[in-house]
């Protein structure tokens, strides 16, 4: 028996990529697979993500985002739109522009809530977006965020501190509710209380704190981040629930990373392994903290 899912309407505001998976490549299409209509909006469109080492592309300005933004509130439809996912800024210009597009879905339709991937950089490589980036994710973007998606690394940075063991990241993610958001998910986590080869995702937010943990896959990809965010948003605004919201899209991105472990793909494998994304091969359940 097919069943009916409530429409939703998501604007996506992120970097675009022709070759490969990452940001609006990485977020859409899993959206989609949901039955989820996105408006995509790209702050940059390169032929491929920039861990090649080269690419060809450019970064568009904080003016064209908010010209196509003008030109779908033109349309009459941003009362329509459930909720705004932001993710790779490329300059504070630009972030400035994106909160300027949440604000005005936020007027058009109070309910909706922002989701902010606040991409700063990674453990092992540090910081890696422009200058003011990160300032301007702690001082604006995160604050004015209902849920936000950081790693480790920038869970650590955005709280001040360090977070070493599990106690060390639940502290964290209390500092940074204290910024503002109501829902905080840490895309990936490896403390002392993490075993050697599994990884922690960890959720929170008024009804409690989850801890989910799946196998530690042998490949390194980029997107994974994005694409979890994305499915994370979504299933936590259907569902209303963090946990629930937390599994489904734990489960449906370890097994597209499954998959792309398997046949040694160097890209995320979203669309082979698209069937993972609705009904995973395994389903890993969050646990209450």
């Amino acid at each position: 028996m097919s069943v009916i899912v409530a429409a939703m309407n998501l604007l996506s505001i992120q970097s675009h990529v022709a070759y490969g998976h990452v940001g609006n490549s990485a977020a859409v299409f899993p959206l989609q697979r949901m039955g989820v209509e996105v408006w995509p909006i790209h702050t940059v469109q390169f032929s491929n993500h920039t861990g090649y080492g080269n690419w060809q592309g450019r970064v568009f300005d904080a003016g064209l985002i908010r010209e196509v933004m003008g030109g779908i509130e033109q349309r009459g439809t941003l009362s329509e739109c459930d909720g705004v996912l932001s993710g790779y800024m490329g300059g504070a210009d630009v972030g400035a522009a994106i909160l300027d597009a949440v604000a005005a879905v936020k007027r058009a339709n109070p309910a909706a809530k922002y989701c902010c991937d606040p991409v700063i950089g990674d453990a092992g490589r540090g910081v890696y977006v422009r200058e003011g980036i990160p300032e301007f994710m702690k001082e604006k973007a995160v604050p004015a965020a209902d849920i936000i998606t950081p790693n480790q690394f920038e869970l650590d940075y955005l709280a001040g501190r360090e977070s070493k063991t599990l106690a060390n990241a639940l502290a964290a993610v209390k500092v940074v509710h204290a910024l503002g958001p109501r829902a905080v998910l840490v895309t990936s986590l490896h403390t002392e209380d993490t075993p050697a080869e599994t990884i922690d995702l960890l959720a929170s937010d008024a009804t409690g704190r989850f801890r989910l943990r799946t196998p530690k896959l042998p490949l390194v990809v980029n997107g994974a981040g994005d694409a979890i965010a994305a499915l994370f948003f979504a299933h936590y605004l259907r569902s209303g629930k963090i946990d629930q919201a937390l599994s489904r899209a734990a489960s449906a991105i370890f097994g597209v990373l499954a998959k792309t472990a398997e046949v040694g793909a160097g890209e995320i494998q979203l669309i082979a392994a698209q069937d993972e994304i609705m009904q995973p091969s395994r389903v890993f359940e969050a646990e209450k903290l």
